[in-house]
């Protein structure tokens, strides 16, 4: 668990199934989020109201005006965030909010939460004020359904929601600025600012990324691919533009990598349609 002023995250993973009781006198006043990726979470609802699920791949946010027993299934994996009710509070009400855990605003947030579990320890109070406004404002679009795409202390969260995407989906030849905007809501010129928020491009990231997966594969112990096939695995234009954008990036071919880092006998290169000639891997 990390906390961040009133605020707490947690990242929970349960091998068994969890049963609690209600808590007597267990008066509390804070909105909670809860995020399953796997498994259910059942929690008790105010009188008069029956549980309340959440399956895998939903959310559901609630106002806890006291602590209530709740259930989990084995093998559950889910976040579960604490927050102050100022803000929160008159936009939940008595309701429970529930959505899609891939939602934009979503992925924000859970973007926003690991950069906190990872940052948080070598924050400074300025820091750890930022980090806790941030929050709050991804929590109140998540409670909303929408994000004010021009608040600016949302940018590295939207970077970082952008390249969590783009690394899961390298490979694919519609990856695009446009294609990770359209997934996350936003307009392509909100997404490059928030890049350029972080010193980064978006273009520039996805290169590279791409780049160090197929160094990565020069040096696999099997089943190693030609020049022309990475470049059409990575989605480069031909092998011949990967050979140089590799250079560009990292010094060498990706032959003379292969070789420094004494890999084994490299594979031909198999010409495809279209694909120049090229060094072989």
């Amino acid at each position: 668990m990390t906390k961040v002023h009133g605020a707490a995250i947690a990242d929970l993973h349960a091998a068994s199934a969890t049963r609690t009781a209600d808590v007597q006198g267990g008066d509390q006043d804070l909105v909670a989020m809860y995020v399953v990726r796997r498994g259910t979470w059942t929690l008790g609802g105010p009188p008069g109201y029956g549980d309340q699920a959440v399956s895998a791949g939903r959310f559901l946010v609630r106002h806890l005006g006291r602590l209530t027993a709740f259930e989990t299934t084995a093998h559950l994996t889910a976040k579960f965030l604490v927050l102050p009710p100022g803000e929160l509070k008159p936009l939940v009400g008595n309701r429970a909010i529930t959505g899609p855990a891939d939602s934009a605003e979503m992925r924000l947030l859970t973007a926003l939460t690991n950069m906190i579990h990872i940052t948080v320890a070598d924050l400074g109070p300025a820091g750890v004020a930022a980090a806790h406004g941030s929050l709050i404002e991804l929590a109140k679009a998540v409670a909303k359904g929408r994000f004010d795409d021009v608040e600016p202390r949302l940018a590295p969260a939207l970077a970082q929601a952008a390249k969590d995407l783009a690394d899961r989906r390298l490979a694919d030849p519609e990856l695009s600025p446009a294609m990770l905007a359209r997934e996350l809501n936003v307009s392509v010129r909100t997404l490059h600012r928030a890049f350029a928020a972080v010193g980064e491009q978006v273009t520039t990231y996805i290169r590279h990324r791409r780049l160090h997966e197929a160094r990565l594969a020069l040096t696999a112990p099997s089943g190693r691919l030609s020049i022309s096939e990475l470049a059409a695995h990575w989605q480069f234009a031909d092998g011949s533009h990967f050979t140089r954008a590799f250079k560009k990036h990292y010094g060498q071919t990706p032959t003379e990598y292969a070789r420094s880092t004494g890999a084994a006998a490299l594979s031909p290169d198999r010409h495809s349609p279209g694909h120049g000639p090229a060094e072989s891997v």
